[in-house]
């Protein structure tokens, strides 16, 4: 649901007793005093000295209860100011520093990184090698990239959407890799849908595949029809996407959320009480394709590993990240798969040799300020990295043969959120040959002719500016989840419960039929939505203080030309 706006002064509540009620105790009084202290405006009758027990018990079951909501900052917890989203504007709050760049001195609407992404971003080094690994380097990996940036072209007008498709917030996209028109998306209700956006109104959800957050998925690559799943509720699941059948490969929780709570023994002897806290959940997911080995990693640090051939986990599982903390992402080097690169919540990404894969001996560590959404290799020659970081940086290594010391270049960029959403993470465009060109969500809203919107953005890396910020004025949600097309010049955006699919505005326009429904709308409340794409999912926007009246001026979806007319399913 779309973000309310609150007036700044809070009503008084006024809590009559029960006169017939019974006398209260001591304690019961004290109780009362202290809630009267800390959220109601003290009165002088409060501190009027007793004089005997039945005049305060009758006070006190004849007399209202005031309470007075005090305003309460979201950042820092203090009240006498607030801190968040006033339509598109961001409040800061004023004991903390700029919310974007995390520096003093300035706010978030005055941020010179916010007017310029390349502001303060290093360019791209060009030195000579001076080593024999790094010429081997430049003769065999730097050759498959393009020496010419070729000119980007953006998918920037909304081509089809499902609107409510998932029943919870969208938290992964994955292209079918041979079907150009197949879309596979998960949910937090672990939910598994298959879209046709071709077609459109062809979809398919399987809600039996997951208990909770389906956190990452990828295709077999010998069965195309086949696509494995890791959720938090502890499994890795293998489902055909044909029939809806979903075989689990791994249960890191066999005996559910009941099972926590029995007694078991440990190794010592000792009876030990198992609680919510060890509770495991699989986050990144992955797999080495020459050794047919499915990789997953949960919330201890911990990753695992699957044969595909024969459905089983091979080895023991391997500390890979400091004990405790969340892996949140894995991924194999495109061209030397023996190379993992991995990224949690303990602030690192770290670089492995699966040879000599064993706890502590990474080759590299790659520090960050805060937790690392996501690490990935370049997608054609794999030389360099690229992460997210919830200090609201996006940093890349041009060579992962190089010093690895420091990243090449920071780039500011507004995704660290306090909201429920899906994490935000830069992908890099696979068809780009210079491995220049990223997507990502933004967090921080603009203004944009009245509406307060979430662009989708593309970025040079290379360079640190800002190629286009995608975006429509009936898309009012926060799309954190972007998947780019490895073949067609197409993108699609998880916003929400929803999905659309992007496309250059010169090239679907001429192609499409006039007289095609390209917009299907799922669920209730399509009279009460008045064609507005807001969701109530609750996870999306939290009911805060600030909201945008804004809203209310955008064109209705009904009449919007960009899509065509809708259908409810």
């Amino acid at each position: 649901m779309a973000p309310q706006t609150r007036g700044m002064s809070f009503p008084k509540v006024l809590i009559e007793r029960d006169s017939n009620s019974e006398e209260s105790s001591s304690e019961e009084e004290e109780e009362d005093d202290d809630v009267q202290n800390d959220v109601a405006e003290e009165s002088d009758d409060e501190h009027v000295e007793e004089k005997d027990e039945a005049s305060t018990s009758t006070r006190i079951r004849r007399e209202p209860i005031t309470i007075s909501l005090k305003k309460v900052c979201k950042v820092c917890k203090k009240p006498g100011h607030e801190a968040g989203f006033r339509g598109a504007t961001y409040i800061d709050c004023p004991m903390k520093p700029c919310f974007l760049c995390k520096m003093p001195g300035h706010t978030t609407m005055t941020c010179p990184h916010r007017v310029a992404t390349e502001y303060g971003v290093a360019p791209a080094p060009h030195k000579s090698t001076h080593s024999s690994l790094e010429y081997v380097f430049e003769r065999q990996l730097r050759c498959r990239v393009s020496a010419i940036k070729p000119a980007f072209l953006i998918p920037n007008k909304v081509n089809c959407a499902v609107i409510r498709y998932h029943s919870r917030r969208i938290t992964c996209l994955e292209f079918h890799p041979t079907r150009n028109n197949i879309l596979i998306s998960g949910d937090k209700k672990g939910q598994l849908g298959v879209w046709d956006y071709g077609k459109v109104h062809e979809r398919t959800v399987y809600g039996n595949i997951h208990g909770c957050i389906l956190n990452n998925m990828k295709f077999n690559p010998t069965n195309d029809g086949t696509v494995y799943g890791a959720s938090s509720d502890g499994t890795i699941s293998s489902t055909d996407l044909e029939t809806g059948i979903s075989l689990s490969l791994l249960n890191l929780n066999p005996n559910g959320w009941q099972g926590l709570e029995r007694v078991s023994e440990s190794v010592g002897g000792a009876k030990v009480t198992m609680g919510p806290s060890s509770w495991r959940m699989l986050y990144g997911l992955d797999m080495n394709s020459d050794k047919g080995i499915l990789l997953a990693a949960d919330n201890f640090g911990l990753l695992y590993m699957v044969d595909m051939r024969s459905n089983n986990v091979t080895g023991k599982p391997i500390l890979i990240h400091k004990k405790g903390s969340k892996v949140t992402g894995l991924h194999c080097h495109p061209l030397q798969p023996e190379l993992l690169l991995s990224c949690g919540n303990d602030h690192f990404a770290r670089i492995w040799d699966m040879r000599r894969l064993e706890a502590g001996s990474s080759i590299y560590d790659l520090s960050h300020k805060r937790v690392v959404n996501s690490a990935y290799f370049s997608p054609q020659s794999g030389s360099k990295i690229l992460t997210t970081s919830q200090d609201n940086r996006l940093r890349v290594w041009d060579s992962i043969f190089g010093n690895l010391d420091s990243p090449s270049r920071e780039i500011v960029h507004s995704h660290d959120f306090n909201r429920h959403l899906t994490p935000f993470r830069a992908e890099w465009d696979p068809k780009d040959a210079s491995e220049c060109l990223v997507v990502v969500g933004r967090y921080i809203s603009e203004n944009y002719d009245g509406i307060a919107l979430h662009p989708v953005d593309f970025i040079d890396v290379s360079k640190g500016q800002l190629v286009a910020e995608v975006m429509d004025p009936n898309i009012t949600t926060i799309s954190p989840v972007n998947k780019l097309h490895p073949r067609d010049d197409v993108l699609a955006s998880g916003s929400s419960r929803s999905i659309f699919i992007w496309r250059p505005q010169e090239n679907f326009e001429l192609k499409r039929p006039r007289d095609e429904n390209r917009i299907v709308l799922c669920g209730k409340g399509e009279k009460q939505r008045k064609g507005k794409f807001e969701d109530d999912s609750g996870d999306d926007f939290d009911n805060g203080t600030y909201g945008s009246k804004s809203l209310k001026t955008k064109k209705p979806f009904l009449k919007s030309k960009a899509y065509g007319s809708k259908r409810k399913c």
